[in-house]
């Protein structure tokens, strides 16, 4: 049992009075893991075998799988699945739109359930440490010199500002793990930089050697368009790299850890 893995349930036997008791044990609120949803059929792969990671670490937690569009389970169907009381835990990588209405509408049309929604991945050191490892890996793969160059974070984007905010954070985080080499938030679609603008950027700053990081949590259309709007190195969506299984566990403990679950639901950290 790793440390992380006891620290998690040393603070849900503290938290058991917010499980159901079956068989004289008390069964923790099921994790939803709540992922966007992609036509890509490598998406769906991706997100089984992270959430697989996070089951191997936290044996009897039920974790479960809802979609907000285009893939099944629907989030709804997940929901109506359910019983007593859950904590949603969004795949999602900064706040936007399916933060703060989607998801939190899904759970009103739930009211069988108690539940709490827990904050988006980013921004988080654990996201920065899975970047740096994909980063690394695309150099293996491709047999380059460790990175010297500029990084395009390469996000999906949004019209909320606050989506924004997150993703500049964890460029800051990853530009620090990565030793001070540049890192600019690129975007697939809403405000802010395109991709191809941060890369300009980065080349008018005389770095000649730039990548991409890709802040993805699986692959996807907006993951493959970043990936080749970057002539240099370009690295795998954040997929099933243990640090995201990781990071899941944790915004669902901090979920249970901030208030007795209730309903409505209230999205913690946001």
């Amino acid at each position: 049992m790793t440390r992380f893995t006891a620290q998690l349930t040393t603070q849900l036997d503290r938290l058991g009075h917010h499980g159901v008791r079956r068989g004289g044990r008390v069964r923790p609120p099921a994790l939803v893991a709540v992922a966007h949803g992609s036509r890509d059929p490598e998406a769906l792969r991706t997100v089984n075998a992270l959430l697989d990671r996070v089951r191997a670490l936290r044996p009897g937690l039920p974790v479960r799988l809802g979609h907000i569009e285009l893939n099944r389970p629907l989030l709804a169907d997940t929901l109506a699945a359910l019983r007593g009381e859950a904590v949603l835990v969004p795949l999602l990588l900064s706040r936007g739109h399916h933060i703060k209405r989607d998801i939190p509408d899904a759970v009103a049309a739930a009211p069988h359930l108690t539940a709490r929604i827990a904050a988006p991945l980013g921004p988080d050191p654990l996201l920065a440490e899975a970047l740096h490892a994909r980063l690394a890996e695309a150099g293996r793969r491709a047999a380059v010199p460790p990175l010297t160059g500029g990084v395009v974070l390469a996000a999906a984007g949004s019209r909320d500002p606050d989506a924004a905010v997150d993703t500049a954070r964890t460029a800051a985080l990853l530009s620090a793990r990565l030793g001070g080499v540049p890192v600019l938030p690129g975007h697939a679609s809403g405000s802010g930089p395109a991709v191809p603008e941060a890369v300009r950027a980065l080349a008018a700053l005389g770095h000649d050697r730039i990548a991409v990081a890709s802040y993805f949590t699986a692959p996807g259309r907006f993951a493959a368009q970043c990936a080749s709007a970057v002539p240099g190195l370009a690295a795998a969506p954040l997929g099933a790299h243990p640090a995201v299984a990781r990071l899941v566990l944790r915004r669902y403990e901090q979920a249970l850890a901030s208030a007795p679950l209730s309903h409505p639901a209230a999205t913690v950290g946001v």
